[in-house]
């Protein structure tokens, strides 16, 4: 299949242009075509066109691009525009090509009859079961503009967490990507320029000289075998977290860490509340939106006690039992979890412990900031104190025999 661009004119006389893919130039002609549009010019592109368009499909939406988009969605069908309407007007002024393409591919299918939570399923990469689930209630219950406004909203505060997750974790990452640096320069720049030197005094060395050399010999002798070790690691490592029993292993192990474990399991309940609430106020029944939330927390072993609780419910239980059995759920969420099935306002109760849980993960990123960048510099400072301690004890000694 051959990448096309095209030129053409539609039945307004306007210009317009793109690319599309297809086998023959002939049967680019014809989607053109059924599209309302006469050709003026078509041009197949080369094979290093091919391959970016390639890599383009496989290129997924970002969470920001798509919380725009549904924050815009639901604003102009709130404000009363057609369905059709509200996507041409995306289509043409998203900046994103990958997400252009696939709302003009959802505005064709809701043109041709399809309910826009089909046309939003055949899309699995962009759009989420959630988004498919709360949308398809919607359409059931004639509350689809209510419904865009929540997913709006889910698809916000999600990501206003990821973000405040990753401007904590940037700064120690940087200071841990210098020392690095600073490390890596020394070792096969700065040391192998002194090591001859210090070999050819006549003096025993102390430990850190002899420990400092031979660790700078082994790395600029032997850095492709430690570079390949290292890069074999991370591919088996990658390998077993891909394996059902190796994932589930390294989600406990991340709800169990020191230090980190805690921010983990608190993001981990803010995430399973505010997806259970947000679809159950959308009208999405109780089963089925467990489902859903499983495969949104992403953490096999919450997504087993989530399995749990749908069993639980299937025999005709409460939510809040088998919550407090799986140990991994704070005792406030099972306790407002419990006072929710009892008044009738799960919803509402589910929605108060996320926003209690965003505001905690908040606090514990702030706090794990204020301790990892100190001992971060303390252990810059460590490594290359211990470099100038090495240089220094030699030439100390070599100064007092000189006197």
């Amino acid at each position: 299949m051959a990448t096309f661009k095209y030129s053409a004119r539609d039945g307004s006389g306007r210009v317009v242009a793109g690319a599309i893919e297809a086998d023959t130039e002939v049967m680019v002609i014809g989607k053109l075509q059924e599209m309302g549009f006469y050709v003026t010019s078509l041009e197949r592109e080369q094979a290093r066109a091919s391959l970016r368009a390639t890599l383009h499909r496989i290129r997924k939406v970002g969470m920001r691009e798509l919380t725009v988009f549904m924050r815009q969605f639901a604003t102009m069908v709130n404000a009363g525009l057609s369905m059709v309407r509200t996507l041409t007007i995306l289509e043409q002024q998203s900046e994103s090509q990958k997400l252009k393409e696939i709302v003009g591919q959802v505005r064709k299918e809701v043109e041709e009859g399809m309910t826009l939570s089909d046309a939003f399923n055949t899309h699995p990469q962009t759009f989420s079961a959630l988004v498919v689930n709360m949308i398809r209630a919607g359409e059931i219950g004639g509350v689809l503009d209510d419904v865009l406004n929540r997913i709006a909203f889910f698809f916000e505060k999600d990501l206003a967490l990821r973000q405040k997750v990753r401007a904590a974790i940037t700064y120690p990452t940087a200071i841990f990507i210098f020392a690095l640096g600073v490390i890596f320069f020394l070792v096969f720049f700065i040391l192998p320029q002194f090591i001859g030197f210090f070999e050819g005094l006549d003096l025993v060395l102390p430990l850190p000289t002899r420990f400092l050399i031979t660790f700078t010999n082994v790395a600029t002798t032997y850095w492709y075998v430690m570079l390949g070790v290292f890069a074999l690691a991370v591919y088996a490592f990658r390998t077993y977290i891909r394996t059902p029993a190796g994932r589930f292993r390294f989600d406990r192990w991340k709800l169990r860490v020191p230090v980190f474990g805690p921010l983990v399991r608190k993001v981990t309940v803010s995430r399973f509340t505010r997806t259970l609430g947000t679809l159950i106020t959308s009208g999405v029944p109780i089963m089925q939106a467990l489902e859903v939330v499983a495969k949104a927390v992403e953490n096999k072993v919450v997504a087993q006690a989530i399995d749990s609780v749908r069993s639980s419910i299937r025999e005709g239980e409460s939510i809040a039992l088998p919550l407090q059995a799986s140990g991994l759920f704070p005792p406030m969420v099972v306790q407002m979890t419990a006072v929710g099935e009892e008044t009738g306002t799960l919803d509402t109760m589910l929605a108060k412990v996320a926003d209690f849980y965003d505001a905690e993960v908040e606090t514990t990123l702030a706090q794990l900031t204020s301790i990892l960048e100190p001992l971060l510099i303390m252990f810059l400072g460590f490594v290359v104190g211990f470099i100038v301690l090495a240089f220094y004890m030699p030439l100390y000694q070599l100064i007092t025999g000189i006197k």
